[in-house]
């Protein structure tokens, strides 16, 4: 654990994990708040449900890179100021209206949306060395899982008190108060943010080892949302609808375990290593036979699940430098959005296919084969692009 104090040793590390996980809690609650608004109140199918959220999501993700170049150049206070004031503006509105105009809103809102966890990672890089880094992300991703966990529950769980509309409201004015405390907080996103470094050229960063790493990142998520799925199916085809809550909460207790126990190590794993084998850990729950088997398959499968996404941004940390870590973290965060969305289709199609048996299957196989073959990869270029300079090195000495 001394890994662990020396992190939370640093007063700016902990007011900064504080932060993500206050911040983080109502957008969780609203985020499943606007389906069941939907469906609930506006008497609205699950297929507009649907619609709503991919909307979002998909603004979201179109957002982060442009939202990350602006951190780079013009810092935290100057990039979230109109976020927050749009944000505000938005969700004032959109609990009160229709769901056409609750469409446009949200896809407003989502554009401008307070760059979170771009916000909340930047600011722990900057405030720890590299060689207790990982530990601060591992808190982080530990944050996160809690904030998950707690988040929804606490947003279905107002509704019993009070309409949707309103909960909905309370919850999304949460979270523009959020945006508030972060922009009076202003957390360093820069080791020495006194220092006002220029943007780094995106082409200095933005290679094959880059793009692999967030290809990697991804699929990681797409493998977990495949797989949050499939438990869905799983439970009912075990006709054990009540145990859903406890099986998925073994599984994210299993990731938090897994997190907290990487950030300990004294080197980092590569993404990929860990990619293969969250897809090797996610093949045993094709044979659970029960809601038991399931759980304790699902516990194993969950440990890998945050140490391959902090190894992610950990590895993003050494690629990218300072000044482009912004941009960087909103193409890391774009593509995670994008990973979740091809994640619950592909878990579509192979249920329909073959049950919750192929779900697992397909999940497994799609993230062994991606960390195989992005290794593979990265190693490739790595050795090319060192091949010519071993040459002159051979040509000089000889």
């Amino acid at each position: 654990m001394q890994a662990y104090r020396e992190v939370l040793a640093s007063r700016a590390v902990r007011q900064v994990l504080l932060i993500g996980a206050l911040v983080r809690i109502p957008y969780f609650a609203g985020a499943i708040l606007l389906p069941v608004h939907v469906v609930q109140t506006l008497h609205g199918s699950y297929m507009q449900a649907g619609v709503l959220t991919t909307v979002i999501t998909g603004c979201r993700a179109v957002s982060g890179p442009w939202r990350g170049r602006l951190l780079d150049r013009l810092g935290l206070r100057r990039t979230i100021a109109p976020s927050i004031a749009v944000g505000a503006v938005c969700w004032v509105i959109a609990p009160f209206v229709g769901y056409p105009v609750l469409l446009g809103i949200a896809a407003v809102a989502g554009l401008f949306e307070v760059p979170i966890f771009t916000v909340v990672r930047q600011a722990v890089i900057a405030a720890t060395a590299e060689g207790s880094r990982k530990s601060a992300l591992a808190l982080e991703a530990a944050s996160l899982e809690m904030a998950f966990m707690v988040g929804p529950v606490v947003g279905i769980a107002a509704t019993a008190a009070g309409s949707t509309r309103t909960v909905l409201f309370a919850v999304q004015v949460c979270l523009v108060l959020a945006g508030v405390l972060m922009w009076v907080l202003n957390p360093a996103l820069r080791s020495d943010d006194s220092v006002r470094t220029q943007a780094v050229p995106r082409r200095e960063w933005f290679g094959v080892e880059f793009v692999a790493l967030c290809v990697g990142a991804g699929v990681a998520v797409a493998v977990l949302g495949e797989t949050e799925l499939t438990f869905v199916s799983a439970i009912r085809q075990f006709d054990a609808q009540g145990w859903l809550g406890v099986v998925l909460a073994i599984w994210a207790f299993g990731s938090l375990l897994g997190g907290l126990v990487y950030g300990m190590l004294h080197r980092p794993i590569s993404t990929y290593s860990l990619l293969a084998w969250l897809g090797v850990v996610t093949l045993p729950m094709v044979f659970a036979n029960g809601p038991l088997l399931l759980g304790i398959t699902g516990f194993v499968a969950g440990v890998f699940c945050a140490p391959t996404l902090t190894a992610s941004v950990d590895q993003l940390s050494r690629i990218v430098p300072e000044g482009g870590r912004g941009e960087a973290m909103g193409w890391h965060g774009a593509a995670m959005t994008l990973g979740s969305g091809i994640g619950a289709s592909l878990a579509g199609f192979a249920i329909d296919l073959g049950g919750f048996r192929a779900g697992f299957g397909s999940a497994a196989i799609l993230g062994l084969i991606s960390g195989v073959g992005m290794a593979v990869l990265v190693a490739m270029v790595s050795r090319t692009r060192l091949h010519p300079l071993r040459v002159r090195e051979r040509i000089t000495a000889g």
